[in-house]
């Protein structure tokens, strides 16, 4: 393995997975979200409703039964919160990809962590593909070969 030259890519949780590691570990150099559910936890909620309903063993149920509310217990997830770390990237880029008709995420998690890594002196590059879905279907090869392209400059 070459230190100098690891990526990483997540899509969906994977996304979140993804930015939790970039902001922990400088050995990665360079991410790339698609549909990334990335936000701190008070928008999360709020843009996910049905987040820690139902299963009680999911993990985000446990969430909420140890912590409570993000509104009643702030500091404490701002803790847990990649996005309360954003300077701790260090200049390490991020390219994300998300689309207006993702039923899944929605857009507006990309374009708040777009804002907020911009806020925090951040690299980012955003990409926006209308009326796709969560999978980016209808761009997958436009939105592969922008990724790529990505890890070739930065890794």
């Amino acid at each position: 393995m070459n230190k100098a030259r690891l990526g990483m890519w997540g899509h969906s949780m994977g996304g979140h997975i993804t930015l939790r590691a970039m902001v922990v570990s400088p050995d990665i150099k360079a991410g790339v979200v698609w549909a990334g559910v990335v936000g701190p936890y008070d928008l999360l909620f709020k843009a996910l409703p049905q987040w820690g309903r139902g299963d009680p063993n999911d993990p985000r149920a446990r969430l909420l039964a140890t912590l409570g509310r993000p509104e009643r217990n702030p500091a404490a997830y701002r803790a847990i919160s990649p996005n309360a770390y954003l300077a701790d990237l260090r200049g390490r880029p991020l390219q994300l990809h998300h689309a207006t008709g993702d039923t899944h995420v929605p857009y507006s998690l990309s374009q708040s962590l777009a804002s907020s890594l911009k806020a925090a002196g951040q690299p980012v590059t955003f990409y926006t593909y209308a009326g796709d879905n969560h999978d980016l279907s209808r761009n997958l090869k436009a939105a592969l070969d922008r990724s790529i392209a990505f890890f070739k400059t930065h890794l």
